[in-house]
């Protein structure tokens, strides 16, 4: 045994989905696998720390989670049969398992597998993101709850669906093959980022940001970029989370309050994230085929660079948002759009833009919040107040409602309304 590592609860959940996978793969039944794992976690979460970490940790917790997943088996008359089955298809040399202190000869990793599992079309958006925090990020149900403001009962219930959806559809546990690659390899990026855009900005509770969602979404396309070095979407997501993290720092004030981009201390931001993003997304769009995350990359690359927000190239952001229009069917990309087109053109060509806007955004808060900016830079501070007080009645963000009613009553009290 080796001494105690204070880092050993990031490495269980770095194992964790590939220890999920081991057995995934041995036995075919993913959720007693997960389940089964989970509590292998929380025994080595216990005995680590009084006995050391084992020499092969991953043996370890394949070796306890076999053992857990056998006594499931065992404990359910109905599914006698298949205890058999299983205990049958397992090699006599597999029966014991590896001792604690066996060097690893696992070397293969199915984390990627898991994750194309987690994300499979047959689940929703929130089952996916659920499932793959809980499976392939290591995040207990409880901190997955608590991240998205429910309570842990209906997390667990709702992650329960999502294994038995898994189950029911029969989906074979193995890496897509390449007809289904694009399709599936385009869930696993969206998933992540929404993962990122939650955290990064959280759409409901008291804070802006949750920052243990937003480095699970890097850390686990970090893993999809190490495996697949050469895909240059993949690349452009991880840039695009990296330039954007960045900023986090300055984001927010003492107090939690949001600071506009404009008005952050750019000495605040993470130079050395930069510069990774920059050179990923440098080195990734000659590639191509140039893909939305890589375009994405490429706006926050512009921004990132710039020294001072008034010395922002607007003009090259602008085009870069002429290429995502052609490239995404993302109805915030006009949002996003305005914004440049009114620092080229001028605010009343941005407030053009937004006339008629499609009906997904007519009741986003977003719009108005975006729209009452733009009313603020053309001089009109009643439109820009009233707007400002319809975004912040949007939102479910409190420090972004806060600051939104916060610049109303700053015009308000310009104009003496």
């Amino acid at each position: 045994m080796t001494s105690f590592d204070p880092t050993v609860e990031d490495l269980l959940r770095r194992l964790a989905p590939r220890v999920v996978g081991v057995l995934t793969r041995r036995h075919g039944d993913f959720a007693a696998a997960e389940d089964a794992v989970q509590e292998a976690l929380l025994d080595a979460s216990t005995q680590w720390p009084a006995e050391g970490v084992p020499r092969n940790p991953r043996g370890w917790l394949v070796q306890v989670a076999g053992r857990r997943m056998t006594e499931q088996v065992r404990s359910e008359q109905a599914r006698r049969r298949r205890e058999e089955l299983v205990a049958g298809r397992v090699p006599a040399d597999r029966r014991s398992a590896p001792g604690a202190d066996a060097v690893d000869q696992g070397a293969h990793d199915d984390t990627l597998t898991l994750l194309f599992l987690c994300c499979h079309p047959v689940l929703s958006p929130a089952s996916a993101i659920a499932l793959t925090l809980r499976s392939v990020g290591g995040l207990t149900t409880g901190e997955i709850a608590a991240a998205f403001l429910v309570p842990e009962a209906t997390m667990g219930q709702r992650i329960s669906r999502a294994k038995q959806r898994i189950k029911g559809s029969g989906v074979p546990f193995r890496t897509p093959d390449g007809a289904e690659w694009p399709a599936r390899l385009d869930a696993v990026l969206h998933v992540l980022y929404l993962i990122f855009n939650e955290g990064y900005a959280s759409s409901t509770g008291p804070g802006l940001r949750r920052v243990e969602l937003s480095r699970e979404a890097i850390r686990l396309t970090r893993a999809v970029h190490a495996l697949l070095p050469e895909d240059a979407e993949v690349a452009g997501l991880l840039a695009l989370m990296l330039l954007t993290e960045a900023r986090g720092p300055a984001r927010t004030g003492p107090h939690g309050e949001l600071v506009p981009l404009a008005e952050q201390d750019r000495g605040r931001w993470d130079t050395a994230a930069i510069a990774e993003g920059v050179s990923l997304i440098t080195a990734a769009l000659p590639r191509g085929p140039v893909g939305p995350y890589q375009v994405q990359a490429a706006i926050a690359a512009v921004h990132d660079e710039a020294p001072t927000a008034a010395d922002t190239d607007w003009p090259q952001i602008l085009a870069l948002y002429g290429v995502l229009a052609r490239v995404s069917d993302n109805p915030l990309i006009i949002l996003n759009r305005a914004v440049a087109v009114a620092m080229v053109d001028g605010p009343a060509a941005g407030l053009a833009l937004l006339a008629d806007p499609p009906r997904v955004l007519t009741g986003h808060h977003r719009l108005y919040a975006v729209r009452a900016h733009l009313h603020e830079l053309a001089g009109d501070p009643e439109a820009a107040a009233a707007d400002y007080r319809i975004a912040a009645r949007r939102t479910a963000s409190l420090p972004e409602r806060h600051h939104l009613s916060l610049r109303a009553a700053r015009l308000a009290a310009r104009t003496g309304e």
